[in-house]
This record gives structure tokens, sequence and C-alpha cells, in this order.
């Protein structure tokens, strides 16, 4: 399921890297105003935690706050210290989370209801943010 952002994720900082050491510019690509509003980020956060059970695109993402992409993934890591894509796995895993401690649900049916692809997917991500697997936090 984050395999699309994942990857646009991907393609957005080769494209960045590539830009930075490689062209012929001399002068730095950017422009006057180079953050999101408080407005922008807050709709940008709304629309991933309204659609967090989704497959999100960073076109998608940027759509919201009607910017290009690579200058979206950009600007919210700027804002967030964090990329979208790490920041919507977070999300999920905060979810996950509390659904864990407030649910009966069992851990396969909670990461297919907070967005990841299985249980696995959900255990990696869960353990590498908060050290615990889901089953300790239960």
């Amino acid at each position: 399921m984050m395999r699309q952002l994942y990857v646009e994720s991907l393609t957005q900082i080769l494209v960045i890297h590539l830009l930075r050491h490689y062209s012929t510019l001399t002068q730095p690509i950017g422009s006057q105003n180079s953050s999101l509003t408080r407005t922008q980020l807050h709709q940008a956060i709304d629309y991933i935690h309204a659609h967090l059970n989704r497959d999100l695109s960073l076109a998608e993402l940027a759509s919201v706050v009607n910017i290009s992409p690579t200058y979206f993934a950009s600007l919210f890591k700027q804002a967030m210290g964090v990329s979208p894509h790490q920041y919507v796995i977070q999300q999920r895993v905060e979810q996950a989370k509390l659904m864990l401690s407030k649910t009966d649900l069992a851990i396969p049916d909670i990461a297919l209801r907070v967005g990841f692809s299985s249980q696995s997917h959900l255990t990696q991500q869960f353990k590498r943010i908060t050290g615990m697997t889901p089953r300790q936090v239960r």
C-alpha cells in the first residue's frame, strides 16, 4: 500500500540529488517563499489523517495544497523534520498503537485498518519506531 508514496519519495530524492550535484545552473533552485504556510501544513496533515488507511501518493498530497510534488516533499520535510512518507508511517504506527490498547481487533486487522499492507509490514515499522512489537504493546 505504501509503495507509491515510497517510490515517489525516493524519486524526488534522486532528482534533487542530481540537480544539486550535476546541474550547470549557477543559482540554487528555490523560490522566495520557501516554506509551507500554517494553513497548507494543516491541510496536508488533516488530509493524511483522514485518508491514513489508503495508499497515498505524493502527487495527491501536493494537490491538497496546490503545489508540485517535488516542492511539497521538500517543504513538508523542512516543516515537519521528516519526509511525507515517514510522517505517514509514523501516524499509522500511532494509530495502530491506540487500536492495540483500546480494541480487541486482531493485529492483522489493525494493520489493514491503519493502511499497512500486512501484519508483517506493521510489525517491522512498529518495532523500528517504538522499539517494541505490536504483540508486546498489547
